[in-house]
């Protein structure tokens, strides 16, 4: 464990020289090609960097935030885009909004009305979450006895658990080292009311911000000279449902180190097809749509039967749920050691 530690902390040295360099350097070249060019060393660097790890959190970790939110943010810094044009008033600044998954919420006028959106996640809904989060890496010693079925939904509620309670915590400590509260990243999912809903206004609103600036906008923009807004709008939309598939099997390379199998950008094209008929269905049809519970429930039937044909059965194969599992229960052990060692 100190091991990797020190790996992680190499990782990221290289990290915070390399966004120091974007921003001393890089941020005095005029936007265009010559700025893009002097931040695709680090964008390269970035897609090497998880590959000097092996813990699974930290690879996973370290991916999201490098190879796929800092390359991008990065790109598009580069014609003066993006979370961090305009330039941040410090490198602290710059290099949390380069990396991490973070929006500052703005505070809201007295008169203007509430988006939940915005709001932080109860502190009993957090303290909920961690609790099942628990049960659930002590579920997993009985599997054995347990249906296929339930062992499968599960990991499907493991990899939401884990994947929220990781931002959370991310970014309570750079809002704390900002001094600024920041968005919420995940907005209750599972209350998901549609597909679009579950994908554009629930699921990892940072990462759907980003491909929405770095990938949705620009393809959306040049379809526009070749089709009507509307088919631009839907091209924009699979283009970013197949980027963030392709972003997904970097992620898979990098846990398993083994060439991709496609069956995750297969998940996320169809996800991509299924979000676009909603979205053409709704505007071609006038139709009443279901009760909130009937639809919700349609929703998450979809999202997770279709997870665990084509999203889960790679990471299956190859035990990553049982070395994701291991390690928690490691880190868990470790930090209990750290504890105890700290207060005798």
């Amino acid at each position: 464990m100190e091991e990797e530690l020190r790996n992680l902390s190499k990782v990221w040295i290289f990290a915070l020289i390399s966004i120091s360099y974007c921003y001393i350097i890089s941020s005095r070249i005029s936007k265009g090609v010559l700025r893009l060019l002097s931040v695709i060393p680090v964008c390269i660097l970035f897609l090497v960097l998880p590959l000097f790890l092996s813990s699974l959190h930290f690879i996973g970790s370290s991916t999201l935030f490098l190879s796929w939110l800092a390359n991008f943010n990065l790109l598009l810094f580069a014609f003066d885009q993006g979370p961090l044009c305009p330039l941040p008033s410090n490198l602290c600044r710059f290099f949390c909004f380069a990396c991490f998954p973070i929006k500052v919420r703005q505070k809201a006028s007295p008169n203007a009305i509430t988006n939940r959106k915005n709001e932080p996640m109860p502190k009993w809904v957090l303290a909920v979450k961690v609790l099942v989060f628990g049960v659930l890496l002590h579920v997993y010693g009985y599997k054995d006895v347990l249906p296929r079925f339930v062992v499968l939904a599960l990991y499907c509620l493991h990899i939401y658990l884990e994947a929220e309670l990781v931002l959370v915590f991310v970014g309570a400590v750079v809002s704390t080292l900002l001094g600024c509260d920041i968005e919420p990243v995940f907005n209750e999912p599972y209350l998901a009311t549609s597909l679009q809903d579950f994908w554009s206004r629930r699921w990892n609103l940072m990462v759907s911000a980003v491909l929405r600036s770095a990938v949705h906008i620009p393809v959306q923009r040049f379809f526009t000279r070749f089709f009507i807004a509307n088919i631009a709008v839907l091209v924009g939309v699979m283009a970013s449902f197949l980027v963030s598939g392709l972003m997904h099997e970097l992620i898979y390379f990098y846990a398993i180190r083994l060439p991709p199998t496609w069956e995750v950008t297969c998940f996320f094209v169809l996800q991509g097809v299924a979000t676009t008929s909603e979205i053409v269905v709704k505007r071609t049809l006038r139709w009443t749509p279901p009760h909130r519970a009937v639809s919700g429930l349609a929703v998450m039937a979809f999202v997770s039967v279709t997870g665990v044909w084509l999203f889960l059965p790679q990471l299956l194969r190859n035990n990553v749920h049982e070395r994701a599992t291991s390690e928690c229960l490691l880190v868990i052990d470790f930090a209990k050691r750290k504890l105890f060692i700290s207060s005798s």
